[in-house]
């Protein structure tokens, strides 16, 4: 293992001066404890949420978070990269329904002590034991927090293995992983990219900086040396009514061999069921692994359960010439999986290929990247924490369209999935849809939809503004009858995406997902937002000369050639509560 130079006194003040800006209250705002300057720590996107159906004013959310990474003027001032082994698993909780955010701090591997100074300098060296953000123990067990948060609460086990509210909630956050050793021998598990999953019963403690009211993380995936899992979703069966009460679902998708040919790289959902509070982790693989014109494995899951405890997993998958939402069942807790089924669709990639990232973009030129715009959101009204009142509506939301209207979809089925309603679009009149993901209350009376969108065409140029916005709707919904008709209930303020940015520059980034939760008396959305970032134009020239060949425009250095606020984008959240 690495020795490091560790520095006490630098450390406490860090940890008491970002305790305190953790702790400050900004209604909507969920990242607390993000400084508005520089890039990259300023950088926050790819939200989730969730709410702990026993104790419904208690919420858990979480981020891609770059609040411990260096600053651009370390080193190469024209370069923002992503410090070695530090982690980017934001965490934030709310006591209050969703109304104000707290973030905490822990120790870590931190590199919030490099600022570096205009022009050459030595670059970044880390801080072990310094102030992070995120996720605690990652650093201490050879891991770095990843990102790609998901969050979800579930009864607490008792020391015979049995679950029951009265034994108090469990927090479980499920993130992406890499190995902190630089060798083999060092190798906490073989491949890229593993999932793990984090726990906490004291999310009081957690919140007040106590890091070790946090478990060590569990490696869930198991994997192979050429694996890179991605894009994990996890969920625990909340209602006590339950046949598998407590057990928890990760799912995830599995990319194989990418280092070989990035061709032929085949990526086979796979999904894990824990049946002792995330201790042990059985896995297996849905569908198959293929990866051709005639059948593509689905990618973008999410999963979830209702009051009887069948377990629903849902993915985008392409079947034929066309893509669909699929649904895969299981009715004895995760043991066995139905074969995978189209249920809603098909489903289309509004976005445009960018040449500065080879991936889809809906709002312009050099734009945010749109991969999962059309991947399944999904919620089901399964009565937690009991199951006494549930109807096990299930509830879907997701983009699809044209690049000159990106739809928010809205689909639900009635009767477990074995019928659904035809998709209907709800975004606002001059609203292009990014991403969405719906909530419906435990007793099915209230359904709730959270959704980014981008309101100005598609914009071939980086030259001209462009507008983000957050949107929260909401509907009610009574019996077997359709949901009724959506209505706004929020709109964030805009704020220009092109001040967003992915840390090698070259174009925006706001991740793959919102998301939302609803209790029997709220509901909560949470999105990604940069209403208080500013646009770089030196930025915005850089990106458009790359897009024509990048030989006329000297790359940047961003603390110097761009507004301090470049690159603040954040997480900003609504809540319906009283």
């Amino acid at each position: 293992m690495r020795k490091f130079l560790v520095l006490p006194l630098t450390i406490a003040l860090l940890v008491s001066i970002t305790a305190l800006a953790g702790a400050a209250a900004d209604p909507g705002l969920v990242t607390t404890g993000s400084p508005p300057t520089p890039f990259s720590e300023n950088k926050q996107n790819e939200p989730a949420v969730a709410i702990d159906a026993n104790h419904p004013n208690v919420l858990a959310a979480g981020s891609n978070e770059n609040i411990d990474m260096e600053a651009c003027n370390s080193g190469d001032d024209t370069t923002c990269p992503f410090t070695n082994g530090v982690g980017v698993s934001g965490v934030y909780f709310s006591f209050d329904s969703g109304k104000t955010w707290t973030q905490p701090t822990y120790t870590g591997w931190s590199a919030r002590n490099c600022q570096g100074t205009v022009g050459p300098d030595a670059g970044c060296q880390p801080l072990a034991g310094g102030p992070i953000g995120t996720l605690p123990w990652y650093y201490e067990n050879g891991l770095v927090s990843d990102g790609d948060p998901a969050v979800a609460f579930g009864p607490t086990p008792a020391a015979n293995g049995t679950f029951s509210w009265s034994n108090g909630s469990r927090l479980y956050y499920a993130n992406l992983t890499s190995n902190f050793g630089a060798t083999r021998s060092e190798e906490a598990f073989k491949g890229f990219e593993a999932i793990a999953v984090s726990r906490t019963d004291n999310v009081a403690g957690a919140a007040a900086n106590n890091k070790s009211a946090w478990q060590p993380p569990v490696i869930v995936a198991k994997q192979s040396s050429t694996t890179f899992s991605d894009k994990e979703q996890i969920w625990a069966d909340n209602a006590s009514s339950s046949r598998f009460f407590g057990n928890v679902y990760v799912c995830w998708a599995a990319f194989r061999g990418q280092e070989k040919s990035s061709n032929a790289a085949p990526a086979p959902l796979q999904v894990a069921v824990s049946r002792d509070g995330g201790e042990t982790w059985s896995t297996q693989q849905i569908g198959a692994a293929a990866n051709n014109r005639n059948r593509n494995p689905m990618d973008g899951c999410t999963i979830r359960t209702d009051s009887s405890g069948n377990a629903y997993l849902y993915g985008i998958g392409r079947q034929g010439n066309d893509a669909f939402e699929i649904q895969s069942i299981s009715t004895d807790g995760g043991t066995s999986w139905s074969k995978p089924q189209p249920v809603v669709g098909p489903v289309t990639q509004p976005g445009i290929d960018d040449p500065n990232t080879g991936r889809p973009s809906i709002d312009g030129l050099a734009g945010a990247r749109s991969d999962l715009a059309p991947a399944p959101s999904v919620d089901i009204a399964n009565g937690a924490p009991t199951g006494t009142d549930a109807t096990n509506r299930i509830v879907m939301s997701y983009v699809s369209g044209e690049i000159t209207k990106p739809h928010v979809y809205f689909a639900e089925s009635t009767d477990s999935g074995a019928t659904w309603s035809a998709p209907r679009s709800i975004e606002g009149a001059t609203d292009r849809g990014y991403y969405a993901a719906p909530a419906i209350s435990p007793d099915g009376k209230n359904v709730y939809v959270v959704y980014n969108a981008f309101t100005l065409p598609y914009q071939p140029t980086t030259g001209t503004p462009r507008s983000l916005v957050g949107v929260f709707m909401k509907a009610s919904a009574t019996g077997a009858a359709p949901t009724g008709s959506f209505a706004e209930v929020h709109r964030s303020t805009s704020g220009d995406p092109r001040a967003s940015s992915q840390n090698n520059l070259v174009a925006e980034f706001l991740g793959d997902y919102v998301y939302a939760a609803a209790t029997r008396t709220y509901g909560v959305g949470v999105w990604n937002d940069t209403q208080a970032a500013a646009d770089c134009p030196a930025i915005d020239a850089w990106r458009q000369d790359i897009a024509t060949g990048g030989t006329t425009v000297a790359r940047p250095a961003p603390q110097q050639n761009c507004p301090a606020t470049f690159g603040n984008s954040d997480i900003f959240s609504f809540t319906t509560a009283p």
